[in-house]
């Protein structure tokens, strides 16, 4: 049976019904995606005001309306406070409450959420679950497959995955959840059996302002009322201090002394990352075919979180040992060069400083490092500056476009630069067409060198002015490495993408 606005009306004590009560088939607060009979959620966001677009919504056959104020339409009005405060609870009982009906993990965190969310899920298939998975990347089970908008999607979007998944006889979904989708009611009323944090560093502060607003979104997942228990990460002071707020049963890690579990023999090698695990009855070895120390933390949070999860040892361990990747991460593009080439979705000074060191462990004193990156438009500026003294650490650092929008990427570059003032010798180029930064960067590089391509990962499409272009890194990385071995006859072409 279809949800009706009475039935919502009941939900939600503080709403008022206007014209007759009204069935309806699904909601979103797109216009565009309106179908016949579904109801239109008009939110306010920053840029737009939804209750502007209820005539398009309309003439899709939209056949309810849940508003914040009255509007002039000749369909039956929900009339809520806060659209967006309601979307959650709404999207969840439309749905019939899906999240209950399923072990749903959330990840959250700066950094590592998309690896560890894979790490999870392989854990949990190695195990006999079957699984689905929502993230930066996309939202995939069995043979489905959505590319991703947002990390967290709206709460229709979210809810509605999940009752697919129900349907399709998914026991088990990790999901990323984004400080965004926790301070815009995304994930409001769904359930999580267990809630995981990587990591916190300076990060969105053009949304939330300040670094402190930015941990009180993330420490929202592990209130009592929404999971069960909190599987975090004590390397920072951020998650030494989400351990000691929070109510719910936990289990702390990392390097750190006072871990539950701690984080030990680390060894980043070309072919991946080794670790060791002690602590609440554990001592195993594993191995991670993800190059980088920061996959340790992420293995080991995974690790953890499947054990919870009724994994035994040795599934857990092949779990973590079958992910042969994430696509975007620590991608390599190997075409029978003579040098290491990277891509990878990194785009914090930690995470990049973090990079250019993993790659010095990899190809040593002798190889030289260089990096391209750049940093988008509208978003983070306070953080440019030290992105840039982070790009610097590399031997070379070519300074290019990264989806400025409407912003002029030659000002985002100069912000990059300012960071990196006072930094002696310091070895910066300034290419905006990143098609042709990437190539300098490989026609540069000699035997035993390295590339690191950042910020995009992944992604194939950025935004400059109201245009929409095709660009995909390791797609860009090829092109360059293929005419230089033409050139130079040197090396066998075999596209290989790990």
């Amino acid at each position: 049976m279809s949800p009706k606005l009475s039935e919502l009306h009941t939900l939600l004590p503080t709403s008022q019904l206007l014209g007759e009560d009204a069935e309806f088939i699904d909601l979103t607060l797109d216009s565009r995606e309106v179908h016949p009979g579904w109801m239109f959620c008009a939110t306010k966001g920053s840029k737009y005001d939804g209750h502007s677009f209820i005539e398009e919504a309309i003439q899709n056959g939209a056949s309810a309306l849940m508003v914040s104020q009255r509007v002039n339409a000749p369909l039956p009005q929900l009339i809520v406070p806060s659209v967006r405060h309601a979307l959650g609870k709404v999207s969840d009982f439309t749905n019939a409450h899906p999240s209950q009906k399923l072990n749903l993990i959330g990840v959250t965190g700066t950094n590592g959420k998309t690896t560890t969310s894979y790490l999870i899920e392989s854990i949990l298939k190695a195990s006999g679950h079957s699984t689905g998975l929502i993230g930066t990347i996309e939202a995939k089970y069995k043979d489905s497959r959505h590319p991703s908008i947002h990390t967290t999607p709206e709460a229709p979007d979210l809810h509605r995955y999940l009752k697919e998944m129900v349907a399709e006889g998914i026991d088990s979904v990790v999901m990323e959840v984004s400080s965004h989708g926790i301070d815009q009611h995304r994930v409001d009323s769904a359930h999580f059996s267990v809630a995981l944090f990587t990591n916190l560093t300076a990060e969105h502060l053009d949304y939330h302002g300040t670094i402190e607003q930015y941990y009180w979104a993330k420490s929202q997942l592990f209130l009592n009322s929404r999971s069960d228990i909190g599987i975090i990460c004590i390397d920072d002071l951020w998650g030494e201090r989400l351990a000691q707020q929070i109510d719910i049963p936990k289990v702390t890690f990392g390097y750190h002394p006072d871990a539950d579990v701690r984080i030990v023999d680390v060894k980043v090698t070309p072919d991946g990352t080794d670790l060791r695990l002690k602590g609440m009855g554990y001592d195993t070895s594993l191995h991670v075919q993800i190059v980088g120390a920061c996959n340790a933390q992420n293995a080991a949070a995974a690790y953890i979180a499947g054990r919870t999860l009724g994994a035994s040892e040795d599934e857990a361990k092949v779990g973590i040992e079958s992910c042969t990747g994430v696509s975007g991460r620590f991608q390599q593009v190997e075409l029978g060069q003579d040098f290491l080439v990277v891509v990878d979705y990194a785009h914090t000074p930690d995470s990049i400083r973090a990079l250019i060191q993993t790659v010095r462990d990899i190809i040593g004193s002798t190889g030289k490092v260089t990096l391209v990156a750049g940093a988008r438009g509208r978003r983070d500026r306070i953080k440019r500056p030290e992105l840039g003294r982070a790009a610097a650490t590399a031997d070379l650092a070519i300074l290019t476009t990264d989806n400025p929008g409407d912003e002029d990427p030659s000002n985002i570059v100069e912000q990059l630069v300012a960071g990196t003032f006072d930094i002696p010798q310091k070895h910066i180029e300034i290419e905006l067409d990143r098609s042709l930064a990437i190539k300098r960067a490989i026609d540069g590089s000699e035997k035993g060198d390295a590339v690191l391509i950042v910020g995009r990962g992944h992604e194939s499409f950025f935004r400059v002015g109201n245009n929409q272009i095709h660009l995909d890194d390791r797609q860009e990385a090829e092109r360059a490495i293929i005419a230089r071995l033409s050139r130079t006859g040197k090396g066998t072409v075999t596209v290989e993408q790990s």
